[in-house]
């Protein structure tokens, strides 16, 4: 069983068709975010177990997910159905490669290709490009997209100690698992446009939040 992270923040439209994709052998946690739109209780009527983090922030979430998975491999993935949970195979399976006898731990991150119009507005996307060559030239890694579809042992991920409990967690992890010498990649994912209302790349103002967050760790980090 693969544990699956899904952070949620008013996601009520969005979930059905999220955990219905669910392939077998993941187990969806959805992890409530003060939700006010009873995205809670849908959750929990379509098979997910629901784990309150009543502390705003994506970061937040993200790691009451993982504090309260027990799977041996975790991934996480946005709930607002612009990713298709039934990439999360070949995620899995390239961490499986990843971590090959002998080797280090690895972290497979999803690069996404948009594929419907307005699945990735220009904002969000320039913001993402600048902040992925940032954190290549501060970590030797080649990535070129710092996207919430990811995999990873969850062992591994808590023993990083990331801090960051905002924006910048996502980049958090990479920073700490580049210096820890962890094997990095990323293999391409659609990147549909999002059910319901954006809270980040969606809106400037969300995208300014979030870069302003990963730049801020990107800065206490030395980078």
């Amino acid at each position: 069983m693969i544990d699956v992270v899904l952070p949620c923040l008013n996601e009520a439209e969005a979930l059905p068709w999220v955990l219905a994709r669910m392939p077998a052998g993941f187990r969806p946690l959805v992890v409530d975010n003060a939700s006010t739109d009873g995205s809670a209780r849908v959750a929990a009527d379509h098979g997910a177990r629901v784990v309150a983090a009543p502390a705003r922030g994506f970061g937040a979430a993200c790691h009451a997910g993982l504090l309260a998975a027990t799977a041996d491999t975790v991934c996480v993935m946005d709930a607002d159905a612009s990713l298709d949970p039934a990439e999360l195979h070949r995620l899995v399976a390239a961490l499986n490669d990843l971590e090959a006898p002998g080797r280090p731990p690895g972290l497979v991150l999803g690069r996404r290709r948009p594929t419907g119009r307005g699945a990735w507005p220009p904002h969000a996307r320039l913001g993402n490009a600048v902040l992925a060559r940032s954190l290549n030239r501060r970590a030797g890694t080649r990535l070129r997209d710092l996207g919430p579809l990811r995999a990873a042992r969850r062992a591994a991920l808590t023993g990083l100690d990331v801090r960051d409990r905002r924006f910048g967690y996502p980049l958090e992890t990479v920073l700490r698992a580049a210096a820890a010498g962890w094997r990095i990649t990323e293999i391409d994912v659609a990147y549909r446009p999002r059910t319901g209302e954006s809270k980040v790349t969606g809106t400037l103002g969300g995208t300014v939040r979030a870069v302003r967050d990963m730049r801020r760790v990107l800065a206490e980090t030395g980078a």
